[in-house]
């Protein structure tokens, strides 16, 4: 006689192997054990020493093309003063500031 190997899911579990094949991102803590939390880090970059490969694969929403205009913005008017600046440059907008201002640091 055959016994069935069954598997337990639970929802958390199930959305996020949905959510993986439709290509979202899945927060970490979803793969968490229950009762436990696991905070996902963040990368950071420099804005004004990053090149524009890798403010490309870093920041959401800037492509190779943008990051390369940020490059282009930084040498011809100095380092960046603020993260609010990132504005002043064409294609980026407050839009793409806000979703990636936890990841922009200057030094």
């Amino acid at each position: 006689m055959k016994t069935r190997n069954t598997v337990k899911l639970s929802l958390a579990s199930l959305t996020a192997i949905f959510a993986m094949l439709l290509g979202f991102a899945v927060p970490s803590a979803v793969f968490a054990q229950e009762g436990e939390m696991t905070v996902a880090t963040v990368q950071q970059v420099d804005l004004n020493a990053a090149d524009a490969e890798t403010l490309a694969a870093t920041l959401k929403g800037v492509g190779l093309s943008k990051a390369k205009a940020i490059v282009a913005y930084r040498e011809m008017y100095g380092p960046f003063a603020s993260i609010e600046e990132l504005t002043e440059v064409k294609g980026i907008g407050g839009a793409i500031l806000e979703r990636n201002r936890d990841r922009l640091v200057l030094r």
